[in-house]
């Protein structure tokens, strides 16, 4: 066996109630993204990029859309003689009657695949956020403050920090310096440097720390390891990132981080940061180019191979398989794989999941004359619109609701349809 300098750990399991049809039936992780990509291919993608071969992803939630993703690992390189993606779902056994209750736990639950490794470094990370990171850079400054733990962090607006592990760092040096504090979603702080949960460990200290917290009440690195090992005076160690950072937790986030691909300096750019993604999921790679109609416009928008497009798409992002038909106008929207949207539709500021079809002259969302303002309205996978009913913004629509379900004519602002 070679073993890995560097072994990482993909936290890529959970559900985000936040976010709630959208994860009906896959953990955020799998959510689609960007036009063809899923939020998970940001953590991969960075993980190749950095050199990092020998990766484990620890799943729990609904996992099949997930496991169907990452597939063998070769879109992101990882297959090979010492490179290799292993998906460690949850398991019960003689001495473990558990499923994963909480981040610390999941990695608690396989110390016998990182013994099995041995790293000399441990790389653990959420596979939730959107933003391009060097990880060699971190483990290499890491290394040189001899930490038992380096964690990084961003800045956040400071009334926006209690929704976070937030900590103090002092001002050793570019990168970052010494945590001198470090407080969990506390209700009122000063500090702004946010956790991005991707944390460097030495693998030694982690499985001692591991071990000590089975005894707690709960099992998460921010509320319990890192707070334990600030008490036991461990060499905890802030690295600071100043590059974008995408939190999806929310629709709200999840469509305003969709909305700042597109415009004419884009904040995120997913050529240049070199998103890889599994083109064979959901057949992308064999889809036709994309087709606009003799009546089709598209302005501001990223729309994927096997789209039509007949109607009118306006700062957008439509995913492949997406049809637009002559006479419905999407705006400010984001269409998952395989809709139809059907003449005389109109649609602002939408989140529509897979193979949904929106009927003749349904009115969803925000008025138009609001633009890009009023509240999202998330409609749930494999679902059938009815032909001339309005669905108001700020709506939620279960997935695969039957027709009996539906209103005859009205959803009304903020309404869920379960």
């Amino acid at each position: 066996m070679i073993r890995p300098s560097i072994l990482a750990m993909v936290l890529a399991g959970g559900r985000v109630d936040e976010l709630g049809v959208l994860t009906h039936y896959r953990p955020k992780s799998a959510v689609p993204f960007g036009g063809y990509a899923r939020v998970i291919d940001f953590a991969l993608s960075n993980l190749l990029h950095s050199g990092i071969e020998r990766v484990a992803i620890l799943s729990q939630y609904r996992s099949y859309s997930l496991i169907n993703h990452i597939g063998t690992g070769a879109a992101w390189d990882m297959v090979g003689r010492s490179r290799g993606i292993s998906i460690l779902p949850p398991f019960k056994d003689y001495s473990n009657p558990h499923w994963y209750r909480g981040s610390a736990d999941a990695v608690f639950q396989n110390l016998d695949f990182i013994r099995h490794y041995n790293p000399a470094v441990l790389l653990i990370l959420s596979g939730d956020h959107i933003y391009q990171m060097d990880y060699s850079r971190m483990i290499r400054y890491h290394n040189e403050q001899d930490a038992d733990l380096t964690a990084a962090f961003v800045e956040v607006p400071v009334e926006s920090a209690s929704r976070f592990g937030v900590a103090e760092i002092a001002n050793e040096g570019p990168y970052g310096g010494r945590v001198l504090n470090y407080e969990e979603k506390p209700e009122k702080t000063s500090n702004t440097w946010a956790s991005l949960t991707l944390f460097c460990f030495k693998p030694s200290v982690l499985i001692k720390v591991l071990t000590q917290n089975q005894d707690a009440a709960s099992y998460e690195f921010g509320r319990d390891i890192i707070p334990m090992m600030m008490q036991q005076n461990y060499k905890v160690y802030g690295y600071t990132f100043q590059g974008y950072w995408g939190y999806t937790k929310t629709i709200d986030e999840y469509w305003q981080t969709s909305m700042d691909l597109l415009g004419d300096s884009p904040k995120i750019n997913m050529e240049a940061w070199g998103v890889r993604t599994n083109l064979q999921h959901r057949d992308i790679v064999n889809r036709q180019p994309v087709k606009i109609g003799s009546q089709g416009k598209l302005s501001n928008s990223l729309v994927y191979d096997g789209c039509v497009i007949e109607g009118v798409v306006r700062n957008s992002i439509l995913f492949p398989g997406v049809h637009v038909r002559s006479g419905a106008e999407v705006n400010n929207s984001i269409v998952f794989f395989d809709n139809i949207v059907h003449e005389g539709v109109r649609m602002n500021r939408v989140v529509c999941d897979v193979d949904t079809v929106l009927n003749r002259g349904a009115i969803i969302g925000a008025p138009a004359e609001e633009g890009a303002s009023g509240g999202v309205t998330v409609i749930g996978s494999r679902n059938v619109v009815p032909a001339g009913i309005r669905i108001g913004h700020g709506c939620v629509v279960a997935p695969g609701l039957a027709a009996a379900a539906w209103p005859e004519k009205h959803l009304q602002d903020g309404e869920a349809l379960q």
